[in-house]
């Protein structure tokens, strides 16, 4: 089998995972050191973690001051991807458009923040559309699936055959589901203690 490119023998690297800043939108964060490593830092999420790649060099107020420093990109960049209130209508309408022949017209679609157990509402008496904060920096196919989901229910109240059928002609319905079935299962796993400290 040939060597793994990112972990080669003689070149280790050390990883270690502590809790979160306060404010912080992830539950964990992981610093990997690695020996090819000379001067760059980048970080990236992956799934509710954030990891930071450092040279394994540097010294643990430096980790600690690039940790910062990325977390802070990393948040900027994130709220520059967020799209507001109106964005959101736009894009409500445009699916509409596209999988139910803009019959489904809500007359709001916001963002909440006091949805934590659902990841969107709707009342179709009133016509209105609600999304979770919490889906905010997700993947774009993902939100478009819970804002057709709650677009359907503006045509269908319940969750019968009739309203999933109505939900078949978008593509990524399944990959969808199975991505927020995970950032659910993977809320519910025991988060590990970070390590003391040497």
């Amino acid at each position: 089998m040939p060597a793994d490119p990112l972990h080669r023998a003689g070149q280790p690297q050390r990883s270690t995972t502590s809790q979160p800043t306060p404010g912080s939108r992830t539950s964990a964060i992981e610093v990997r050191r690695s020996a090819r490593r000379r001067r760059t830092v980048s970080a990236y999420r992956e799934g509710d973690r954030t990891v930071v790649l450092i040279p394994a060099r540097m010294s643990e107020a430096e980790e600690q001051r690039w940790v910062t420093v990325m977390l802070d990109k990393l948040a900027a960049q994130e709220n520059k991807r967020v799209i507001g209130d109106a964005q959101l209508a736009e894009r409500a309408e445009r699916l509409s458009a596209e999988y139910f022949e803009g019959r489904a017209r809500p007359t709001s679609v916001r963002w909440v923040t006091n949805q934590n157990t659902r990841w969107g509402s709707c009342t179709p008496s009133e016509g209105s559309i609600r999304l979770s904060h919490r889906l905010q920096g997700m993947p774009e196919y993902v939100v478009d699936y819970v804002l057709l989901h709650e677009l359907a229910h503006l045509l269908v109240p319940g969750h019968g055959p009739r309203f999933w059928r109505l939900l078949e002609a978008y593509p990524r319905t399944e990959r969808a589901r199975g991505y927020l079935e995970g950032v659910v299962a993977a809320e519910r796993l025991p988060h590990q203690p970070a390590p003391a400290e040497e």
